[in-house]
């Protein structure tokens, strides 16, 4: 079969046989991808720094049709994620994106917005605030795989949430303050207002504010919940990340 190449980015590297790795990577052209890179451990490994987490790629790689893993050829590094390590709110910022993507997107389906979501918030990130970048980044991940919940409405009554609203983790929607019951967490109207500017506006075009830790907290925490209902397991990277 002849080789492919696809525009790629790494999501995480297992320690495979003697200095094999094998690789999980997202391509733009067909989704979530497995394969390994034979010799990637050994100092004269001719993929150098490309297979680093969330290295922007070009990657060669060719598929027996009788197996799962593709076989790595080779990568050409495009970008690398080097310049936000200084700082450790980005840095854990990556450790999220990598883990939700590897966990939620299922394999082999191409999502090119999927793909673009990653490209834009990572570009962000370089110059942008970490905290904008992975509030933007849950939300449309959320919202890509089908788990964002209505926003606008309570889901025992149905009444329009004017103002906060509650969430559990044990139900898919929020509530209204009548509906709430005991042990569920808050989310402001002014984060649901972030989720709304999210939804309709690019990551560079967002309405100056001045986000900090604290910013939407509770939407990324109403959020990852999502995730991991949909996973069914915790997210390791996001209790690291909100202590950041």
């Amino acid at each position: 079969m002849p080789a492919r190449v696809s525009e790629a980015f790494v999501l995480q590297t297992w320690p495979f046989k003697e200095g094999d790795l094998i690789v999980s990577f997202l391509t733009r052209d067909f989704g979530k991808l497995r394969g390994v890179a034979r010799r990637a451990r050994r100092p004269k490994s001719g993929f150098g720094s490309g297979l680093e987490r969330l290295s922007h790629i070009r990657m060669s790689y060719f598929q027996r049709e009788t197996r799962e893993l593709v076989n790595i050829d080779s990568c050409d590094l495009l970008h690398s994620q080097f310049a936000v390590l200084n700082d450790f709110a980005s840095a854990c910022t990556l450790d999220f994106i990598a883990e939700v993507s590897e966990q939620l997107l299922p394999a082999a389906e191409p999502s090119e917005k999927y793909f673009r979501l990653v490209t834009a918030v990572l570009d962000h990130l370089k110059s942008g605030n970490a905290w904008q970048a992975v509030t933007y980044f849950s939300v449309w991940a959320v919202r890509l795989a089908g788990l964002l919940p209505e926003l606008h409405f309570c889901l025992n009554c149905g009444l329009p949430l004017e103002h906060n609203a509650y969430f559990s983790r044990y139900t898919s929607g929020l509530h209204c303050h009548n509906c709430h019951g005991r042990g569920m967490w808050e989310l402001s109207a002014e984060s649901r207002a972030i989720a709304e500017e999210i939804l309709h506006t690019p990551i560079a075009r967002l309405p100056e504010r001045q986000w900090t830790q604290h910013t939407a907290a509770d939407l990324r925490r109403f959020l990852a919940q999502q995730m991991e209902s949909q996973i069914e397991r915790k997210l390791i990277t996001f209790p690291v990340l909100e202590a950041a």
